[in-house]
């Protein structure tokens, strides 16, 4: 626990007034406030998070709003617990005896954690990819049409008009219209991991969860992932862990620093990587620290 003034945004925060900036001076977690209510514009409300490994907490009294149809960066170094956070969000923990969530993550009114929540059509809601590019062993055409087969039942035209969509979104279909009949592991790794968001997105999820998505990949196809992750932007809400610093500033409207399971500084990124109100932050963004 520290004591020291800490600024923030209340529609990141949860302020009564979505449109005034506060000051206050408490005794408070880095990065976390008196209170959290729900704002208007967020998508995602985490309120006191907590996360265990077994006895090892690993996630510590998290909150903060995710606001809807935007890109919210998690960084820091390894470790810090970035990767749990964005897995909590749909849950994707589950498959892993011995790690248990508690809080609330409130996603249209509703807590997602609660033992009620259907967890298949969770994930269908919030889509995920992750570090290195998973297709399925199956055509490029099957891999983006399986989840929709799951959750919806379409006709062969409505299912083939999914695909296109998904691929059209995904700025894949032009590179693979000719051969939808080809399997996935053939594309190029950029490629895999754009049918790999056309597969998330085929389902129409509300959010789209990105865990390092192109850690594995060229600069070029770096670049062709960030072009799109601004176009889906406006579609979804995005979040995003990456360690690549000039990554977080380059496509994140708000970033979450973290260190040591604990949320240190959350904010607009422009101050996050300008201004930075912590100086923990300050040191991991410049390179001193991480």
């Amino acid at each position: 626990m520290i004591n020291q003034e800490i600024m923030f945004d209340s529609k990141l925060f949860g302020s009564s007034d979505a449109s005034q900036q506060m000051s206050v001076t408490a005794t408070l977690k880095p990065g976390v406030t008196n209170s959290q209510t729900i704002d208007a514009d967020a998508k995602v409300i985490i309120n006191n998070l907590n996360f265990f490994y077994g006895k090892q907490h690993v996630l510590k009294s998290i909150r903060m709003n995710i606001l809807e149809k935007k890109v919210t960066a998690f960084i820091g170094p390894s470790g810090c617990g970035k990767s749990t956070l964005l897995r909590t969000l749909n849950r994707m923990y589950q498959l892993y005896p011995g790690q248990v969530a508690q809080g609330e993550i409130i996603v249209d009114g509703a807590n997602i954690l609660d033992n009620k929540q259907d967890i298949n059509m969770l994930r269908a809601r919030m889509g995920m990819v992750f570090q290195k590019p998973t297709p399925f062993p199956m055509s490029i055409y099957d891999n983006v049409a399986f989840g929709v087969k799951l959750y919806e039942s379409l006709s062969r035209n409505e299912l083939m008009e999914r695909v296109e969509w998904a691929l059209q979104k995904a700025a894949l279909w032009d590179e693979v219209k000719d051969k939808l009949d080809h399997s996935g592991t053939s594309l190029s790794g950029g490629q895999q991991q754009r049918l790999c968001i056309a597969r998330a997105i085929a389902v129409k999820p509300e959010v789209v969860l990105l865990d390092e998505p192109t850690s594995a990949l060229d600069p070029i196809s770096t670049a062709h992932i960030e072009e799109l992750i601004f176009q889906l932007k406006k579609d979804y809400t995005i979040v995003i862990v990456t360690h690549n610093m000039q990554q977080a500033a380059r496509v994140s409207d708000f970033t979450a620093y973290m260190y040591l399971g604990e949320l240190i500084e959350f904010g607009d990124t422009d101050i996050i990587f300008t201004t930075p109100r912590q100086k923990a932050t300050e040191d991991y963004i410049t390179g001193k620290f991480g």
